[in-house]
């Protein structure tokens, strides 16, 4: 866990570039090893991590000897009488030590140690799929951005495409080569795209809102993705192996554990053994009495006790008979298992499905590039050739403006294609227990 710590550290230092007090550069990496910095779920699950290691430590506790240390003082007003002899326990003292080993518990302290080992597993890979969960959400944050900017980009050359057409529209009506009616039509279709664009730079503002929340950036940062182009490659042979997915290894680790509860279930109808030592002192026992001198004279004494004494036990504990009660929990505990490997039966397959659909939505959306891009290049030609034929009068304002209007649907098309791409392949490794810094 330190050293996982420690490289999250050092990529965190090392990649964001600084662009300006309130401005930084990021890019996909930098974006992810700021989600994993800063996300409070994921540091709530490191701290769970730690605290499942603690249990684990005094789990093997148990096996080790106990040692304590006993002390009490006595201040007794009456002092008995014991046969003729008064007990004086005005100011008496114990003090002791003892030292106890368990050397059989039904295997309840073996059973302890086993859930402790578990829990720590299970910590961990709690902690793997909420930093899978973390970078999945900081991927998505992050391309969604850079394809909304790159849509905002894309209405300003269509915008600016609408102004140079607007400007020589103007210009043919003065010299009579266009009608009025022409002007009025290019001057709404640039109110409509200037309308478009408004919303793509309030969808970026959400955007950029969204992505530092994800990273734990403060929300008045303002962020500019390093990746102006997005590059999109198959990640190779895809499969659907979720055998790493934490949430799959969390199921089996469920089964071990409930089984490890059918043990301690088990240890409550199971002698116990164990041994203890100890040594103990007692001070300052008065005693008073007479005692028979001989020819009949009795004559006083007293004697006071200051002594050590050494114990050693040993202790055995055998269930008789509870009315079955330790039974019927073992019972209840294999019937937890049972279910706990039905459930894993029922979510295996059920992962299964979600892995296999992830695959189908990379090669579908890896695909879709291919269909955008080939659509991409004929609405450029087809624009192409559209303002060739309109500079010459060979076709009308309607042709111009649905070639440029398809130009950039296509455009859009292309980016949306590519982003989606990236998230895909993001959530392709993420429910395949693969995704990682």
């Amino acid at each position: 866990m330190k050293i996982k710590l420690y490289m999250i550290a050092a990529a965190v230092l090392s990649l964001p570039v600084y662009a300006g007090e309130s401005g930084v550069v990021l890019d996909a990496d930098s974006c992810r090893a700021l989600a994993v910095a800063n996300n409070e779920n994921l540091r709530r699950a490191t701290n769970d991590a730690r605290r499942a290691e603690l249990d684990k430590e005094i789990a093997f506790t148990a096996y080790l000897p106990d040692l304590s240390a006993t002390a009490a003082a006595m201040y007794l007003v009456e002092e008995p009488d014991m046969m003729g002899t008064k007990l004086s326990m005005k100011g008496t003292y114990l003090a002791g030590v003892s030292l106890t080993q368990p050397l059989y518990a039904g295997g309840r302290i073996r059973a302890a140690n086993k859930l402790g080992e578990i829990g720590m597993e299970c910590a961990a890979e709690t902690e793997r799929k909420e930093r899978m969960r973390v970078i999945a959400d900081a991927d998505n944050a992050y391309w969604s951005y850079v394809a909304v900017l790159k849509k905002v980009d894309l209405l300003e050359v269509y915008r600016q495409q609408m102004d140079t057409l607007l400007d020589r529209t103007e210009t043919s009506v003065k010299a009579e080569m266009a009608t009025s009616n022409d002007l009025l039509r290019i001057e709404t279709k640039r109110s409509e795209i200037m309308y478009q664009l408004q919303k793509a730079k309030n969808g970026a503002e959400l955007c950029r809102l969204a992505l530092c929340n994800a990273t734990g950036l403060d929300f008045d940062t303002e962020i500019s993705p390093v990746d102006a182009d997005i590059d999109v490659a198959m990640p190779g042979l895809l499969d659907d192996d979720i055998s790493r997915r934490p949430e799959l290894v969390l199921l089996q680790k469920q089964i071990d554990a409930r089984e490890e509860q059918v043990k301690m279930a088990r240890a409550d109808i199971l002698p116990t053994l164990g041994l203890s030592v100890g040594y103990m002192y007692l001070g300052n026992i008065k005693m008073k009495g007479v005692f028979d001198a001989g020819n009949g004279v009795m004559a006083p004494f007293t004697n006071t006790m200051n002594d050590g004494y050494t114990t050693a036990m040993a202790t055995l504990s055998i269930p008789i008979f509870h009315w079955g009660e330790g039974r019927k929990k073992v019972k209840q505990a294999r019937i937890d298992v049972d279910n706990a490997r039905l459930e894993l039966e029922e979510n295996s397959r059920l992962m299964k499905i979600e892995a296999r659909q992830a695959m189908q939505n990379v090669t579908d959306s890896y695909n879709m590039i291919a269909t955008a891009k080939l659509g991409l290049r004929q609405a450029e030609e087809n624009l192409r050739v559209m303002r060739r034929k309109y500079e010459v009068q060979m076709c009308t304002l309607t042709d111009l403006l649905d070639a440029q209007s398809q130009w950039q649907q296509a455009y859009s098309n292309h980016i949306e294609a590519q982003s989606q791409f990236k998230i895909y392949e993001s959530e392709y490794y993420r429910v395949t227990g693969r995704l990682e810094l």
